[in-house]
């Protein structure tokens, strides 16, 4: 298997910045994007009797639209065009492109007429809004989802914010959305994998890359591809480390249980368990290759070569006394949940984290990063790469903050956003499953941000295999994606 390159990301600044600096090229960039969309529309409209639609907003997304519609108009296609806006305040660019498509005997409404279409194209707002959409560019973002044909969105989904993937006030529901120059945040975390539907890039022959260099990329194997090699046959369970997992306070034994069978089944050679309800259990019947400990002997006898605490800690005198321990010790560790509570809670923690010297991982659910950073759901989850840079940061650790979309940040600066897996892992005991596939990677002596965007990617992959398999998304398990991700990682290895 050839992994696929991963895709870069660009803020809207800096797609604003290649943009610049190629004002100048031949054909102009605004014939460009209307042109590359072009094939996609013929597909809805080829075969049709009724005609496309194309809603064209103030701006130069309304320009990109006007090229379209007058490119289809010369293969023999009348699309309706709606023009919300005024046609003097129009920019230069955009202006040009609405007299070239009058030129050729194309005409505007101003209104969306009460019939059937084709397909629905929104030029209505571009990558560059930032302000809530309101009263009749509302409305005819509404009529475009009530249409009940297929949506195509030109850059942008209409009041999707590009940067954050956050709808402003409304937005396009599209079923393609065809983005131009690269890839936006937006398109891929928070709301925007729901308002976009089919993502297609299309570079506008300018190669972004050699100008300016990506600020993010999406997480595919390629990125770990180095680390995808089979085992030596000369091996054994000590040279493939050990895990310590540090967790399980009465009444959730099963969280630790679950990032150990994670651990186990990805690969690490032992596995040791430190729970803090000592009467829960002596052995775990479904999988006895765990290794049951008081979780001081886990710390005080050297048996782990990665750390995870977190997976059904607590809160209580014991959980902070163990962490406590457990951050002191320099070893790679991943904290998650009530591990991530404690250090909201006590900031003293976080000091002593962001001194460590060994490699710390962190992986907040939003709420957990807005504790972290000391604000609130809200506020963290409408920029949601600004949040997970601004943890990596302050913790001096590579950090997932988890969601539709992950967002995965280092703290030299660089970040991923993950794009594998789906709403079947809105359920209990998953954060403990991507916990133990990270700590087991980090125990098998992975670089610490392969391990973490491995980690991330294969349990979204786990459970899309699942759920093409006809298991879920309803109901599907955490403990369901430990098999799954197994058998691909190791699918992966021997490719």
């Amino acid at each position: 298997m050839v992994h696929a390159a991963a895709a870069a990301i660009y803020t809207v600044a800096a797609i604003r910045d290649i943009e610049a600096r190629h004002a100048e090229v031949t054909p102009p960039l605004m014939e460009r994007a209307g042109a590359a969309a072009v094939p996609q529309a013929l597909t809805f409209t080829e075969r049709s009797s009724e005609p496309p639609l194309i809603v064209c907003g103030p701006g130069n997304n309304g320009g990109d639209g006007f090229v379209l519609a007058r490119l289809l108009r010369e293969r023999g296609i009348e699309p309706v065009v709606v023009f919300a806006g005024d046609e003097m305040r129009l920019p230069v660019a955009a202006h040009g492109a609405l007299g070239a498509y009058r030129a050729g005997g194309g005409k505007i409404v101003s209104e969306i007429p009460r019939r059937e279409f084709s397909l629905g194209v929104d030029a209505l707002f571009g990558s560059g809004l930032q302000r809530p959409v309101e009263g009749s560019h509302a409305a005819l973002i509404a009529r475009i989802n009530a249409l009940g044909c297929p949506v195509l969105a030109l850059d942008v989904p209409s009041g999707l914010c590009a940067d954050t993937g956050r709808v402003l006030g409304c937005a396009v529901k599209a079923d393609h959305t065809a983005t131009f120059i690269a890839l936006k945040p937006g398109l891929l975390t928070l709301d925007g994998p729901d308002h976009c539907g089919k993502v297609s890039v299309h570079d506008l022959g300018l190669a972004a890359e050699d100008s300016v260099k990506a600020e993010g990329h999406v997480v595919t194997p390629a990125l770990f591809a180095s680390r995808l090699r089979p085992r030596p046959r000369n091996c054994h369970k000590g040279t493939l480390g050990s895990v310590g997992i540090l967790g399980g306070a009465p009444g959730m034994a099963g969280a630790a249980l679950l990032a150990g069978r994670a651990a186990l089944k990805l690969g690490a050679g032992r596995v040791y368990i430190g729970l803090l309800d000592a009467t829960a259990l002596s052995v775990d019947t479904d999988q006895p290759e765990l290794m049951l400990r008081r979780p001081e002997d886990i710390l005080s006898t050297g048996m782990a070569t990665a750390l995870a605490a977190g997976p059904g800690l607590g809160q209580g005198t014991e959980a902070l006394q163990l962490l406590r321990r457990t951050i002191a010790i320099e070893l790679p560790l991943l904290l998650d949940a009530d591990a991530l509570n404690l250090i909201a809670a006590h900031p003293v923690l976080g000091n002593r984290l962001r001194k460590r010297t060994a490699a710390t991982l962190i992986t907040p659910h939003p709420l957990e990063a807005a504790r972290l950073l000391g604000s609130d759901v809200g506020s963290g989850q409408a920029d949601r790469l600004h949040t997970a840079r601004a943890l990596a940061e302050k913790f001096h650790a590579h950090t997932v903050l988890k969601g539709c979309g992950s967002v995965i940040a280092s703290p030299n600066g660089k970040w991923f956003i993950n794009s594998s897996g789906n709403p079947g892992m809105a359920s209990a005991g998953m954060g403990d499953v991507l916990s133990g596939l990270a700590v087991s990677l980090l125990a098998q002596g992975w670089e610490t941000e392969a391990a973490l965007l491995c980690a991330v990617h294969l349990h979204g992959a786990a459970a899309d295999h699942l759920v093409s398999a006809g298991i879920g998304p309803a109901g599907l398990t955490a403990v369901e994606t430990i098999d799954a991700a197994r058998q691909l990682f190791n699918a992966w290895t021997r490719s």
